[in-house]
């Protein structure tokens, strides 16, 4: 009985930071303008936005495929960035070129 109260416990703490942990931010894309719509869907990765910055959890997609999709949604980017590094020029002129 001990055993089921603790695994009931332990789900119990899981569940509840589970949404905290889906949320940290991973990308995050900046457009010059600011974004028309609070959010953004590309294929199953949901990205916040506010003024002209956006961001998403990390997703399955590799991050330069996600910064395509991203484009196709909303036009070119100022800046994109996966983990904490941003692309450089050619990176993001390459994912630019996917635009709308």
């Amino acid at each position: 009985m001990k055993t089921l109260a603790g695994i009931a416990a332990a789900l119990c703490t899981l569940a509840g930071t589970a949404p905290a942990m889906a949320q940290t931010v991973y990308y995050t894309a900046t457009q010059k303008t600011a974004f028309a719509k609070p959010t953004v869907v590309t294929r199953t990765t949901m990205w916040r936005c506010a003024g002209e910055t956006c961001t998403a959890p990390r997703a399955g997609e590799r991050d330069a495929v996600l910064c395509e999709l991203l484009v196709q949604r909303v036009g070119a980017l100022a800046s994109f960035s996966a983990g904490g590094t941003a692309f450089d020029e050619a990176a993001l002129a390459k994912c630019n070129a996917r635009a709308r």
